[in-house]
């Protein structure tokens, strides 16, 4: 009894990994993502699902920081390595539907004028989602922000293209944390500010 009071005390007080770990509709989200040797280690700031048509659940979505933050235009400021993470749920996603998705999205949050600074970038990453055809459940795509290098984007594992520039990342924040979300629900639940999964 003394050994399991002890066990509860220090829990208590350091901590446990595993208890921090998210649940999502039976999928364990990682509470914390490193990008790259020398970069910071990132936590998970929250983390969601994204319905189509309120209840279709299509994909996980996952914000990994360097400091858990639950404002917007604080992690649109921040120049530090992010990580973007979507854990598919569907058996019915196709490239186009996500290349869809958040092209409408970042037409619904940045003007003409940015988007036109960025058109060549989301072709270069439009392209590459294309040529994957469709994308099938249990798979996992990353978007990761690393500092003077760009937007990497890892599918299954395996890297498929780098995008220079922190303004293309930036913009990219925007589809699922700015003010004109691809899902409400999901924003408050990556900005830490919903209740996205259990804990376990």
């Amino acid at each position: 009894m003394k050994n399991f009071l002890a066990l509860v005390l220090l829990t208590a007080i350091f901590g446990n990994s595993a208890a921090r770990a998210a649940d999502i509709d039976g999928v364990k989200i990682d509470d914390k993502a490193v990008l790259a040797k020398g970069v910071p280690e990132l936590v998970l700031n929250g983390a969601g699902l994204r319905h189509k048509f309120a209840f279709i659940k299509v994909y996980i979505g996952s914000l990994y920081l360097t400091q858990k933050k639950n404002d917007n235009e604080a992690i649109f400021a921040d120049p530090g390595p992010k990580r973007v993470s979507m854990h598919i749920l569907s058996s019915e996603v196709t490239a186009q539907d996500l290349i869809a998705s958040m092209n409408n999205a970042l037409a619904e949050n940045l003007s003409p004028h940015e988007l036109a600074l960025l058109e060549k970038r989301i072709r270069d990453l439009n392209a590459m989602m294309s040529s994957l055809k469709t994308i099938n459940k249990g798979s996992v795509v990353h978007l990761d922000y690393l500092p003077n290098v760009g937007t990497r984007v890892i599918v299954d594992g395996q890297e498929r293209i780098t995008i220079p520039g922190e303004d293309f990342f930036r913009a990219m924040l925007h589809i699922w944390i700015g003010n004109k979300p691809v899902d409400g629900r999901l924003r408050d639940a990556m900005l830490g500010k919903g209740s996205g999964g259990k804990l376990f």
